[in-house]
């Protein structure tokens, strides 16, 4: 237990960019305080804001705000695309 040569670091197979979100936001007349306002923590959307890790529950719950799909909101990024 605790060998870090085992766990992965985040980012290491890509991440997800939440570039989409903002857009969808835009367009539907929402913004971060409307997010936080529906449930979504201020950490968790400074996180979107940093495409940063974070739960599949959060996903399904801007899916189900926005009443769109995942592939709306973000995008896949390979490791290799990644700065």
């Amino acid at each position: 237990m605790g060998d870090k040569k085992n766990k992965s670091v985040y980012g290491s197979n890509g991440r997800l960019n939440f570039a989409k979100l903002w857009i969808l936001l835009e367009k539907k007349h929402h913004n971060k305080l409307w997010l936080r306002e529906n449930g979504i923590h201020s950490n968790t959307i400074q996180k979107l804001v940093n495409n940063e890790n974070v739960t599949c529950d959060v996903l399904t719950r801007l899916c189900y705000l926005l009443e769109c799909d995942v592939k709306n909101i973000c995008e896949y990024e390979k490791p290799d695309n990644i700065k």
